[in-house]
């Protein structure tokens, strides 16, 4: 019998013992392996989607309330205009002269697209008449060479700026090397534009958040505001403006915000509500606490998924009792304590969890990237992840096997020997 402070010969022992029972085994194993799958591939997909959002958020400006023109039917619209212009470079103007808390902006125009190609293909990406601010505001770079300036749109200059997909499709040959299409020229229906810049990959997949468009940046071309108002034609019962990001001051509450932006739009539109308020501090919000009751009912899951592996625990280890009765009170008769007697079985658990552990691990990591491969959905390994299911399956582990590991060692040495 392996002395109470050798541990390591507790372990070697325990694994032995274990291995006697191949199948009996690996089907408790299986409780503790699904069950700390189900923790890991929870918690990798939760911060994943944390990371997701806070990306997304990122482009739209945690401090920006946007401000979109919303669509109407034509006739719908005739009606409408004859109370309001629709959103405008006037209502910027009155934004920032009479509201203390707003300190910048940005603004689009959507340009209606007819041709889009260069020299060497043709492409479905869409146009976009942008501010110089637009790409500060979206937290957008360029990759080669450089973006748009207040020189381009003063002089309504027929430049533009490609993002990475409209850059990929509309020069194929220069995939390799984007660079290469800079000077080069694209025809925006009737508009020739000489490219300028290709923009850096925004980070993130998704151009959607919270059922809000926020993107879509990487197949657009740009080109400046001026030059869209004045070189491309649109109907004339459209908007001057199709969305506007207002920056507020840091400190600013968003919806207190939101509220005087919204009311002083309305006034200056007839008091008609012809644009929409995105708030996307309030997004995020949102974001979390969908987040929040997400993790809580994979908590739940995982828990009982553990639950039954503890359960499973118990029942191989009150079975071992049953079968080693013998061997508890020869041992017993040869000098062990009760003390020696629960260790060994308490060991015997903590081997099975943290073998049920391990492979645990290995499963929800697999489990996590095909759940985000199918799915979409983003997945990042977190290692504090990794480190509490282990935790928790080595807890509940030796949690279950105290109780048989308690009655083995009150089995009385004499009816242990002369039991069948």
């Amino acid at each position: 019998m392996a002395k109470a402070n050798d541990y390591r010969v507790l372990i070697v022992e325990a694994v032995k013992e274990l291995s006697t029972q191949k199948l009996r085994t690996f089907l408790t194993l299986l409780g503790m392996i699904f069950g700390v799958g189900a923790v890991i591939a929870m918690l990798n997909i939760g911060e994943g989607a944390e990371r997701e959002a806070l990306k997304l958020i990122d482009s739209m400006g945690v401090n920006n309330i946007i401000v979109n023109g919303i669509s109407y039917e034509k006739e719908e619209l005739a009606e409408i205009r004859e109370e309001s212009l629709g959103l405008n470079l006037g209502d910027i103007d009155a934004a920032l002269a009479t509201l203390p808390f707003v300190n910048g902006y940005s603004a689009s125009k959507n340009i209606e697209i007819h041709d889009v190609y260069s020299d060497y293909a043709k492409s479905q990406a869409s146009a976009l008449g942008v501010t110089t601010s637009y790409f500060k505001n979206g937290n957008l770079s360029a990759a080669y060479g450089r973006l748009l300036d207040d020189r381009d749109n003063d002089r309504i200059a027929q430049v533009a700026v490609l993002g990475a997909d409209a850059g990929n499709e509309l020069f194929p040959e220069y995939q390799d090397d984007l660079e290469q299409a800079i000077g080069k020229h694209v025809k925006v229906n009737h508009v020739w534009l000489e490219v300028v810049g290709i923009l850096q990959p925004p980070e993130g997949s998704k151009n959607e958040f919270q059922g809000v468009q926020i993107g879509g940046d990487r197949y657009r071309i740009f080109v400046p505001l001026r030059t869209s108002l004045f070189k491309f034609a649109s109907d004339t019962l459209a908007s001057q403006l199709d969305s506007v990001k207002l920056n507020i001051e840091k400190g600013t509450d968003p919806v207190v915000a939101s509220k005087a932006i919204n009311s002083l739009i309305l006034m200056r539109h007839g008091g008609l509500k012809d644009f929409e308020l995105i708030i996307p501090a309030a997004l995020l919000e949102q974001q979390k606490q969908t987040q929040q009751i997400f993790n809580i009912v994979m908590a739940c899951v995982a828990g009982i998924s553990l639950l039954v592996g503890g359960i499973g625990i118990m029942n191989i280890m009150l079975a071992n009792v049953m079968e080693r009765t013998k061997e508890i009170g020869l041992l017993r008769a040869v000098g062990a304590t009760q003390q020696n007697i629960r260790l060994q079985f308490i060991a015997e658990s903590f081997t099975i969890s943290v073998l049920g552990g391990l492979l645990g691990i290995v499963f929800g990591l697999v489990l996590s990237e095909i759940i985000g491969f199918y799915s979409g959905w983003a997945v990042t390994w977190s290692i504090p992840a990794i480190v509490l299911s282990l935790s928790i399956c080595m807890i509940v582990g030796v949690g279950f096997g105290v109780f048989p590991a308690v009655k083995a060692s009150k089995l009385n040495p004499i009816d242990a020997l002369h039991s069948d």
